[in-house]
């Protein structure tokens, strides 16, 4: 069980009416939604986390080329 204000509540019961759905088909789909956002969202800031550190050689391709560069200097 949830708790919802009125004020909410009516305005789910508006939107249900107005697209011809059950207020838990109303939630169900909002919340799916907002889910599918999130990760969306999550997963582009993984991929810009990614693209910085890779910009800054920190991951990524170089890594062979600076290990062997380390094995010549010694």
């Amino acid at each position: 069980m949830i708790s919802i204000p009125d004020d909410l509540l009516e305005r789910l019961d508006a939107r249900a009416r107005a697209n011809r759905e059950s207020r838990s088909g109303v939630l169900q789909r909002l919340a799916e939604e907002e889910l599918k956002a999130d990760a969306a969202r999550r997963g582009r800031e993984v991929k810009e986390v990614l693209d910085m550190a890779t910009v800054r050689g920190g991951m990524g391709g170089d890594a062979a080329q600076l290990i062997r560069e380390d094995r010549e200097s010694h």
